[in-house]
């Protein structure tokens, strides 16, 4: 019964998400899941896509400060 209404209202969730938020959930996501970028101390120090997302949100950060 609630995992279609969940579904619904996660998706609901995740359309209202801002973009800087967006960005650092999905850097965050990929660095639990990459074994490269697990033990690095800095996002600079990851893999090419973990660079490039944490690149995505520096710039989606820096646009929101504005």
């Amino acid at each position: 019964m609630t995992g279609t209404r969940g579904a619904r209202v996660g998706a609901a969730v995740r359309q209202a998400e801002l973009p800087m938020l967006r960005a650092y959930r999905l850097w965050f996501e990929h660095t639990r899941k990459c074994a490269e970028c697990k033990d690095v101390r800095k996002a600079q120090d990851g893999c090419a896509s973990g660079r490039e997302l944490w690149a995505t949100y520096r710039l989606a950060y820096a646009e929101g400060s504005r």
